[in-house]
């Protein structure tokens, strides 16, 4: 068995249930890469939702809390703020985050709360049967969009990053590298870390919105369909990402800014300034 199984995964809790060809797979690899890296195992915390992708937790040797659709955010923020010792790792969906959690995602954000989230978007709704979610691509057929969506999708990169999170990414699973270099800097940086991750669902979303069920050439899609972006030092602290050009999603780090107050800093700088510590 791979050695970073042998360490990070619960071998009887064995097969997973994602189905064959997830994404979710590639980004439970690419998390412990990261963790990995850092040697920050014993000192993770894991909190996800509801949907496929919360479920890429469950399979970990670590500390898990597996909460309602859409509550994964306060959950992180309260384990966050009784231990702040903790690096905090969120695994989240498109649905889950954005739509039912889309409220708490705001908060979160604006809060530069330190936590490091991995939204992962496949763009409908897999566990429950395939409707439109709130980053479904326009025209796409669904079981809740069935003449073609006509919501414009969500993009929860731009969204969190005027909100102020100093750290926002997005990769696809077809940048497995890239994608755990990223989790291992978001997880190191101080403050609410972002990243999107484009990913294959080829039993709802194959047939739906790429008209391919096989996951490679799902894989081969998002590569045609992203371009990498590398912003200069200084536009890394800014609140901005880059635009679709030509119909492709910009990927890479849109923002990385170490200079932006974390929440529990200015929590305890208010305390401080109340005379309470």
């Amino acid at each position: 068995m791979n050695r970073l199984y042998e360490k990070y995964i619960k071998k009887e809790a064995l097969p997973t249930l994602f189905c064959p060809g997830c994404g979710n797979g590639i980004i439970q690899v690419a998390a412990m890469e990261a963790m990995e890296k850092l040697g920050c195992k014993d000192d993770v915390a894991c909190v996800s939702g509801i949907g496929c992708s919360s479920w890429i937790p469950c399979y970990y040797k670590l500390d898990v809390i597996h909460t309602m659709h859409g509550r994964a955010l306060p959950f992180a923020e309260g384990l966050k703020l009784s231990r702040p010792d903790k690096k905090i790792l969120v695994f989240t969906g498109d649905g889950d985050c954005v739509a039912i959690g889309g409220n708490h995602l705001l908060h979160a954000a604006a809060r530069n709360i330190d936590l490091t989230v991995v939204m992962v978007n496949n763009n409908i709704y897999g566990m429950t049967g395939g409707q439109k979610s709130p980053t479904t691509p326009l025209e796409a057929k669904t079981k809740t969009s069935p003449y073609g969506c006509i919501d414009m999708p969500i993009d929860a990169c731009s969204l969190v990053a005027n909100l102020g999170a100093s750290y926002v990414a997005r990769w696809t699973t077809a940048h497995p590298v890239q994608l755990a270099k990223s989790i291992a800097e978001g997880m190191e940086h101080n403050g609410f870390s972002f990243i999107e991750v484009f990913s294959q669902c080829p039993v709802q979303a194959g047939k739906n919105i790429w008209g391919e069920k096989d996951p490679a050439k799902i894989m081969e899609i998002y590569k045609k369909n992203t371009f990498l972006v590398k912003p200069e030092p200084e536009a890394l602290k800014g609140n901005s990402i880059p635009e679709k050009c030509d119909g492709k999603y910009p990927i890479g780090v849109f923002i990385n800014n170490p200079e932006a107050v974390e929440y529990l800093d200015k929590v305890e700088a208010k305390l401080i300034e109340c005379g309470v510590r």
